[in-house]
């Protein structure tokens, strides 16, 4: 049927509403919608099409004895995920949930559908995530997987004006680099013409030399990790959200960390109540100031629970999903040991074994990463090496801080992970449009 049917071209209709913009109000008024077929009822002297774009879905009823023949015989035709527009007069109605229906004057068929599509679109029979993933075009079309990405595309928007507003600068620095950010193995290399490349982990030291013009900056953008763990929270491929500011210290980031947590909170709850809904999330705003806890502090509350960790150990999953229960909500950690933390991240100057580096947790989840950074190019050496990592790969950085480094801080914030509290979401890959982990190269 797909390959004999005659599909119409959009010609001079134009889009009037979209299916959220169609209320009660607007009985007896023509409207012109475009989007794609949910579900299809057809009850002998009636029928019934569900209509989705990306607001929403709205009824479309067709009472066959009184709508145009041609309308009935494009009716006819229409099957799942068949893309198509509908001109016709509002009607205010009882029957549904919305309380109005569209009732069609004419019907255009943009594109056909698979008659076996490979996940249910109205979310009745669920799929397995694996399934879906192998189908996500078609999984993102569903409600719940829409709602999610208005969520996240609601909280990006609030993070970038928040920012602004706080005199912070956009910028964009390069993916593929000459040697590792932050050291490690957990790097992807590349042919750059003959010569080996990396892709990078982080934005961290490009934003540290920023710092020196533009004083106050962020970057939102993809970043890679060749991460052999294969949870719920990790990928390869992840959106990171980075900020780094002039004279300033970890004190003052952590401070406007938490406003900006509270902010897209408050944002996302205001501007996406329908979505949360669809969700079934009741987002709490945080209150600030978060809670503080230092490293020693945490062990010591690990151990009340019958968790010991040795001092200076970083602290495994296990033992982070028992603060979780401890702590439900956001909090930071600070004062970790400094050999635990980053190069570049500043030892305390009255106990150089511990760092000025903090991280920022939702109940078991890290969150947040930041501190103040060294500012000193001797000490930098002296980390570096005490890392086992050789300053001469370091060279170009270190130079930087020739020309006069400001005191800075910053810190990097998941958006994924961000995304996951949000929406209340276990999974990052469902929080992520094409998720790419250590299994998973396609779509």
């Amino acid at each position: 049927m797909a390959s004999s049917m005659n599909l119409d071209s959009i010609g001079d209709w134009t889009r009037t509403h979209y299916t959220s913009q169609v209320t009660p109000e607007l009985d007896s008024q023509e409207v012109t919608l475009f989007g794609w077929v949910q579900d299809v009822r057809d009850l002998g002297g009636i029928r019934f099409i569900i209509l989705q774009d990306r607001e929403g879905t709205i009824q479309l009823t067709i009472p066959k004895k009184r709508v145009l023949p041609e309308v009935l015989t494009k009716s006819d035709l229409l099957q799942k995920r068949f893309s198509f527009g509908v001109k016709g007069n509002v009607k205010k109605t009882t029957m549904t949930s919305r309380g109005i229906e569209v009732i069609p004057a004419a019907i255009k068929i943009f594109n056909v559908a698979t008659e076996q599509l490979p996940i249910d679109i109205t979310g009745k029979t669920p799929a397995l995530i694996e399934a879906r993933l192998d189908a996500r075009p078609l999984d993102l079309t569903q409600e719940q997987s829409l709602a999610t990405f208005k969520v996240q595309h609601t909280a990006l928007e609030a993070i970038r004006s928040f920012l602004f507003k706080k005199d912070f600068l956009e910028v964009h620095t390069p993916r593929i680099i000459a040697s590792a950010t932050e050291g490690g193995a957990e790097l992807f290399s590349v042919d750059y013409f003959g010569q080996k490349a990396y892709l990078a982990q982080s934005p961290q030291l490009y934003k540290e030399e920023l710092t020196l013009s533009f004083e106050r900056v962020f970057e939102v953008g993809p970043f890679f990790r060749a991460e052999e763990s294969h949870t719920r929270r990790h990928l390869s491929e992840f959106t990171s959200i980075d900020i780094e500011a002039a004279f300033a210290n970890a004190t003052d980031v952590m401070a406007l960390l938490e406003q900006v947590i509270n902010h897209v909170c408050t944002v996302v709850k205001e501007k996406c109540a329908n979505e949360l809904t669809l969700l079934k999330h009741n987002l709490e705003v945080p209150t600030i100031p978060f809670k503080r806890l230092t490293y020693d502090q945490v062990l010591e509350d690990l151990k009340q629970h019958d968790v010991t960790i040795p001092w200076g150990e970083d602290i495994p999953t296990e033992a982070f999903r028992v603060l979780g229960e401890i702590y439900p909500y956001f909090y930071f950690i600070t004062d970790w040991p400094t050999h635990a933390k980053a190069f570049y991240i500043k030892p305390r100057e009255d106990k150089p074994e511990v760092s000025e580096g903090f991280d920022l947790m939702h109940s078991y989840i890290e969150l947040v990463s930041g501190g103040t950074r060294i500012s000193q190019k001797e000490q930098l050496i002296q980390r570096l090496q005490e890392k086992g990592l050789n300053p001469e790969s370091f060279k170009c950085h270190l130079q930087a801080y020739d020309y006069g480094m400001p005191p800075h801080a910053g810190w990097g914030m998941g958006l994924e992970r961000l995304t996951m509290i949000l929406t209340d979401n276990k999974n990052i890959r469902e929080v992520t449009l094409y998720p790419r982990d250590r299994v998973r190269l396609t779509p």
